[in-house]
């Protein structure tokens, strides 16, 4: 069985920015344990960032800030280094990544405006995986992707 990353708020612990998860559906984490083995990850807990904490954006130069300012770049960068770690560790060659998070967003994050608003674009995470070769899904791109179907 293959082991894969998988963004520990998706499976329900409550690790977000504001102290809630975001868990998939039950049947789906389900399908998904009858063909990997799941490993969960927070990036940003691997930073050493609290839990609840400040929203934070990335901006357009790739930093990454709180809502009150303060750049917290290199708590997630080493987040990253640490889930590309566990993934090199575990021969991940999949992950399943929280969308629009400043650390798992693949494709599409908030634009550092804190307005809500979208653009094109990887988190902090998501982009140090792609370039080591992982393959990253949104959690809503698993039906998609067939990832259940293997």
């Amino acid at each position: 069985m293959e082991n894969l990353l998988i963004s520990a708020c998706l499976l329900g612990l409550s690790c977000r920015y504001d102290g809630l998860s975001k868990p998939m559906e039950k049947s789906l984490i389900e399908q998904l344990q009858k063909r990997y083995h799941l490993i969960p990850i927070c990036p940003e807990i691997f930073g050493g960032l609290p839990t609840p904490r400040i929203p934070a954006e990335i901006q357009a130069d790739r930093r990454v800030l709180r809502k009150d300012g303060k750049d917290i770049t290199r708590e997630y960068q080493k987040g990253a280094e640490e889930t590309l770690r566990l993934a090199t560790l575990f021969d991940c060659k999949l992950a399943i990544l929280k969308e629009r998070s400043p650390s798992c967003g693949c494709g599409i994050i908030y634009d550092g405006t804190f307005t809500g608003s979208k653009i094109e674009g990887d988190g902090i995470t998501a982009a140090l995986l792609k370039q080591n070769g992982i393959r990253i899904l949104g959690e809503s791109e698993l039906a998609m992707n067939h990832v259940l179907e293997r």
